[in-house]
């Protein structure tokens, strides 16, 4: 089985796009993050023609998550517990489309666009972070159900968890961007500290493997990405993956998405 991550940057947008690379690279799974539409204005009869059951999860332009399978779709939830709102300068707390689980064929999969933080001293910089905690306390009650059980975090996380995984971490520091922080890598780290396994980075080595590159500055010309898309799995799902990759060349060419997919492979 095939499952991939994918913020699409606008599903409408890139519904052309999406479609020739599903026929393209054969998943049997994608989550797909950032959709930007609505469950009414979402393109269903993209997936559904193509052999995918669906599942949506979307409030406005903003955000949005979903789930496509053609090995079943099973137990869809929207949001997870507790997950955190927000709410900006004090106004009363508005839950995000952020998070969408479904089981595929046996896979607890969740699809997750965790918050940016926005700047290091940000009141989202500490939404994000109540985010992240929320949703590892969940996962760590998950195992602690089912040490067996299968279950994949496959999302955009907006953190770069080594410096190797930013095109130039002094860049970083000196401009005093997100995503490279030691709270975010702390919160990144304790994630894998409680079982989940980044099951991507074995079978993809070494520094300037990049998911992300920004469109200004022509940095996917100049090889400035960074790397913050990935499969976090339980013990029992990684013990599956025989083989994954960035599919580096859907970045590639008109209307292509700022993200590319991210595939991994189980026995």
């Amino acid at each position: 089985m095939r499952i991939a991550t994918w913020n699409v940057n606008s599903m409408r947008a890139r519904a052309d796009r999406v479609e020739a690379w599903l026929e393209k690279s054969d998943v049997d799974v994608l989550a797909i993050q950032e959709t930007k539409c609505r469950d009414d204005n979402f393109p269903w009869e993209l997936f559904e023609q193509n052999g995918y059951e669906v599942a949506h999860f979307g409030f406005s332009q903003w955000n949005g998550v979903a789930i496509a399978s053609r090995v079943g779709l099973k137990n869809v939830e929207r949001t997870f517990p507790n997950q955190p709102a927000f709410g900006k300068n004090g106004t009363d707390p508005v839950q995000e489309a952020r998070a969408i689980g479904a089981t595929c064929n046996g896979v607890r999969l969740w699809s997750l666009y965790v918050p940016n933080g926005r700047a290091r001293d940000d009141e989202h910089m500490d939404y994000k972070l109540q985010w992240l905690r929320h949703l590892r306390e969940n996962a760590e009650s998950w195992l602690a159900e089912d040490p067996q059980a299968q279950i994949v975090l496959a999302g955009d996380w907006n953190i770069a968890p080594g410096d190797e995984d930013v095109w130039d971490i002094d860049y970083f520091e000196k401009n005093q961007l997100t995503h490279v922080t030691e709270p975010e890598r702390q919160a990144f780290q304790e994630f894998e500290e409680a079982g989940f396994a980044d099951v991507v980075r074995p079978h993809t080595p070494g520094p300037g493997v990049y998911t992300f590159w920004e469109y200004t500055s022509l940095r996917f010309q100049k090889r400035q990405g960074m790397r913050i898309d990935f499969h976090l799995a339980s013990p029992a799902l990684a013990a599956r993956v025989k083989h994954a990759y960035v599919d580096k060349d859907e970045r590639r060419g008109k209307g292509a998405s700022d993200h590319a997919p991210v595939v991994m492979e189980l026995a």
